[in-house]
């Protein structure tokens, strides 16, 4: 439940700010948020979808919009003003990266804060900023370099492992919301032409706009379901499974389980959390796919038999999938990164074991830390020599790659081989 102050029944902006707030001050996901936050959820149609495009546009941007707000007040916002940071946050938002009229954004910015009671001694200062950012933040704002609008120590991580320019372009996609693409069960070509997309590659459709996806051709069918282009890449890598027993760890919310199932192998989706496994369920029978399900963790189930292939996509900081869930570069420190590798090491060791000797494993992880994707690889590699073998199927996607078309999520995927 949201832990920030109400203000303005029924107000988008209002929402928007809470939001923003449950993300920056409170350490929630923005999809935990959006689910418990009651302003929000209020909220119907355009009002809801404007109240999330500010919101995801304040996180998207944020770094750089700091750095504009910092311009223009002598000191930061007092550590308690959590409503008060977060909606002169958004009211800039509005004004640099949603291009919204300004006289309609101060006014409605500056209101909303004189309306909750935390927020009213800071009514004033925004009324000066968001007029200053209004006229004079706009070039300044334009004129950042990409890295600005990232934690300094992400985009120090991302110059170190990938080099200046690199970064550079990857920060420059992260400015973009990411395109809707879908997977299709077959005839990606006709689907394209049916849903107004382009084929992106193999039976990933590209989608011109997002929309209600629960209302477009095919989805109660079970013709598709939502998967970025780049996560459905590694599947790919292992080519024909037919017939194949699979085994899918940490499967949630089914997109490789679907693939599988769908390419014709007999898959086992295991997941830790009952929960997410609700999704899996949904999502094939809504697909008409059929999956062994199992709620366990993978590091101490033991299965009845050895597999020919076992995927782990494995639980990882997520900063690859940074344009689609802008609030993980705010939510993740740099601590996270070892604990995480470890529990990757960890659960690749499991796979391994689960493996038929002639088998095949599939690690994959949507980050873009070299910890968690080829370290991770080779230290299992330099402990079970005798057991496993890399494979020249090795992936790497950024959000930079192929950025012309819209880019896609960053993924590290590898294909090992079982002796």
């Amino acid at each position: 439940m949201s832990r920030t102050l109400p203000t303005a029944k029924g107000s988008p902006r209002q929402a928007a700010a809470v939001l923003v707030a449950e993300v920056t001050e409170h350490g929630r996901t923005l999809d935990e948020a959006l689910i418990d936050t009651k302003s929000f959820n209020a909220l119907e149609g355009r009002d809801r979808a404007f109240a999330r495009a500010i919101a995801s546009a304040t996180l998207r941007r944020l770094g750089g919009i700091d750095v504009v707000l910092s311009r223009y007040m002598q000191q930061p916002l007092p550590k308690g003003a959590a409503l008060a940071r977060a909606i002169l946050r958004t009211g800039a938002a509005q004004l640099l990266v949603l291009g919204l009229p300004p006289h309609a954004v101060v006014s409605e910015t500056v209101g909303l804060a004189r309306s909750a009671q935390s927020a009213q001694p800071f009514a004033r200062l925004m009324n000066a900023v968001l007029r200053k950012v209004a006229t004079d933040g706009m070039a300044a704002f334009a004129a950042l370099p990409p890295g600005a609008d990232l934690p300094d120590w992400l985009f120090t991580r991302w110059r170190a492992s990938y080099g200046g320019d690199s970064a550079r372009a990857i920060a420059a996609a992260l400015r973009n919301e990411a395109p809707l693409d879908i997977t299709v069960k077959d005839n990606p070509e006709t689907w394209a032409e049916r849903l107004g997309g382009v084929v992106f590659e193999a039976n990933t459709v590209r989608l011109a706009e997002h929309g209600d996806i629960t209302a477009m051709p095919g989805f109660d069918d079970g013709a598709w379901w939502v998967q970025d282009a780049a996560a459905a890449m590694p599947v790919r890598l292992l080519g024909d499974v037919r017939g194949l027993d699979v085994l899918d760890l940490c499967a949630a919310p089914g997109g490789k389980t679907m693939q599988l199932a769908a390419a014709g192998a007999r898959v086992t989706a295991l997941d830790l959390s009952e929960d997410r496994l609700v999704r899996v369920r949904e999502n094939l029978a809504r697909t008409h796919l059929e999956a062994d399900i199992v709620c366990a963790d993978a590091r101490t189930w033991r299965p009845k038999h050895m597999y020919d292939v076992v995927v782990l996509d494995a639980p990882c900081s997520a900063t690859g999938t940074l344009r689609r869930h802008p609030d993980v570069a705010w939510l993740r420190r740099p601590t996270d990164i070892p604990s995480l590798s470890e529990l990757q090491g960890e659960l690749l060791d499991c796979a391994i074991e689960m493996t038929r000797p002639g088998g095949k494993v599939l690690y994959a992880v949507c980050s873009l830390e070299p910890e968690e994707g080829p370290a991770v690889v080779d230290a299992a590699l330099g402990r079970r020599p005798y057991e496993i073998e890399g494979t020249d199927r090795i992936l790497r996607t950024t959000p930079a790659t192929r950025a012309a078309e819209g880019g896609m999520d960053g993924f590290y995927t590898r294909v090992l081989h079982r002796l």
